[in-house]
């Protein structure tokens, strides 16, 4: 298991504290902006945002899918099209795709222990694939 993102260092066998911590660090307009936890078989689960402007996307080499979660409370300042902006560039996502850092650190704490994502994320194909 690899931990990387934005200006923090490699980790190769991270933590939960650890995951939790530079997940709650992350910002949109800040030095640490995205993050990924990959396995030895090349999947992974990535974020961009921080705070309460996360996007959370999955990737499984075995079936090439690249996935976005979402979740079933849209959120009500942003409106389907609004763009997150990060030090990677810029993601347009839907008014589902918005998720706080909590739920992030949650989604990456199932996706380490290879246990079941909480019953409100669902998952859709992410654009372009």
């Amino acid at each position: 298991m690899r931990f990387e993102g934005q200006n923090f260092s490699e980790l190769k066998a991270p933590t939960d504290a650890q995951i939790r911590r530079r997940v709650l660090a992350l910002q949109s307009a800040g030095r640490h902006s995205y993050a990924s936890l990959t396995r030895e078989d090349g999947s992974y689960i990535q974020v961009a945002g921080g705070r309460s402007t996360c996007m959370v996307e999955r990737f499984d080499p075995a079936s090439g899918k690249r996935e976005r979660a979402f979740h079933d409370k849209p959120h009500p300042f942003f409106t389907d099209g609004t763009q997150l902006v990060f030090a990677a560039g810029t993601l347009t996502l839907k008014s589902d795709e918005w998720f706080a850092a909590d739920a992030v650190v949650e989604m990456f704490l199932c996706f380490k222990d290879a246990r079941q994502y909480p019953t409100a994320v669902s998952w859709r194909p992410a654009p372009g694939f």
